[in-house]
């Protein structure tokens, strides 16, 4: 029987948090006759250190399911009883060792979903791979079809980013941590000849200069810095999402010692790390030079959560009176919240509901529906 968490919010859907240590948070009252629950699905099966909930155009009735130590699989939304089917293994050649390293990342091409991207990491190096389907079994990648578009060093185990996603611009959206340990030491994330601590952005369907894809033509940095950067200053970006309404891109940002950020992220903005954690100087303490600086829409600090983990505006059909609020939590506390910017740029927060999960990360389905996975293996729909 699947395990359903009920959530006690009579009158309203949204409960009130504390004030967030934020500049912009306002408050608003949503009436709303419902109330929000999480139901596990795809039970009895367990997942293994699941990561990464995602769907192809050509396979409305699956979520594929990314999990860390290498290995992806699928589940059938309409038989979820089923034993999940094995779509890649490629364990032999990720390294999972370190509590943020692994099989992290994946999207399928939209325009040729027979091709999937990947993002992994080895002991040393993060690889960004392309793979392509069974030609005998179309369900299935070939794990010896693997092409290496692009691959760096991470100087630590730690802050590898993950996410793969494509833009509504076709190009291929790639998020990287500031290489680890702890402040950055190598300042990477303000360094425009380093991938690391940015959002990239790639063209798969060229290529150029030898490489297995191209730099489009109005990346920011191309004449002054590394080709792929479309954006930086950023920390440790887990998770990314675009908003299929609108396009815009927002990403929550895994913060130092006091404050987690929600970004939305445009072409060639700097977002502040290690200059500053969230709206607060981190380098230098005091006096920081904040000219130039992107600030974040949102953060919250040590009394809200721990490590924020991005989510997905939500544009599905089932839960209307989420329509247009960006879904997030933090993997510490359970916490699962709620964000909209009105027109006039305030920001108004609210408490979906505190699960008591270690939440890693979520999806959704074709359809809109919002779903998130947890450290302990399970998958969860928001209803």
């Amino acid at each position: 029987m699947s395990l359903i968490l009920l959530l006690v919010l009579p009158a309203c859907l949204w409960s009130q948090d504390s004030e967030p240590s934020t500049a912009t948070a306002t408050s608003t009252s949503i009436s709303t006759s419902n109330s929000i629950a999480l139901k596990a699905v795809f039970e009895p099966n367990s997942f293994d250190h699941p990561v990464g909930i995602e769907h192809r155009v050509n396979s409305p009735q699956l979520l594929y399911i990314v999990q860390q130590p290498g290995k992806i699989v699928s589940v059938n939304m309409e038989k979820p009883q089923e034993k999940p089917s094995l779509i890649l293994d490629i364990t032999d050649r990720v390294n999972d060792s370190g509590n943020e390293q692994g099989l992290l990342g994946l999207a399928f091409d939209p325009k040729d979903p027979s091709l999937a991207y990947v993002n992994y990491t080895t002991e040393t190096h993060t690889i960004i791979a392309r793979y392509k389907t069974l030609p005998t079994n179309p369900a299935l990648l070939d794990p010896a079809s693997e092409q290496v578009l692009l691959t760096f060093k991470q100087p630590y185990p730690n802050h590898n980013g993950g996410q793969l996603a494509f833009g509504p611009d076709g190009y291929l959206y790639i998020a990287t941590g500031d290489g680890g340990s702890s402040g950055d030491p190598q300042n990477n994330s303000q360094n425009l000849q380093s991938l690391l601590g940015k959002i990239l952005r790639i063209d798969v369907d060229k290529q150029e200069g030898g490489l297995h894809y191209a730099s489009p033509a109005d990346n920011p940095f191309i004449s002054k810095g590394a080709k792929e950067i479309y954006a930086y200053g950023l920390r440790n970006p887990w998770r990314f999402s675009f908003d299929s309404a609108t396009g815009k891109l927002w990403a929550a940002d895994v913060g130092q010692n006091r404050f987690e950020e929600i970004n939305l992220i445009e072409k060639g903005k700097n977002y502040g790390w290690r200059i500053q954690e969230g709206f607060e100087c981190y380098e230098p303490k005091t006096g920081c030079n904040k000219t130039g600086l992107e600030q974040p829409l949102f953060t919250y600090g040590r009394d809200q959560g721990v490590s924020i983990t991005g989510g997905y505006v939500y544009r599905g059909t089932k839960l209307p009176e989420l329509n247009g609020w960006y879904v997030y939590a933090d993997y510490g506390t359970g916490n699962i919240w709620a964000l909209s910017q009105q027109k006039d740029g305030t920001v108004t927060n609210r408490t979906l509901l505190k699960s008591g999960l270690n939440i890693a990360s979520f999806g959704t389905d074709a359809a809109g529906e919002l779903y998130l996975c947890t450290q302990d293996g399970k998958i969860m729909k928001i209803v």
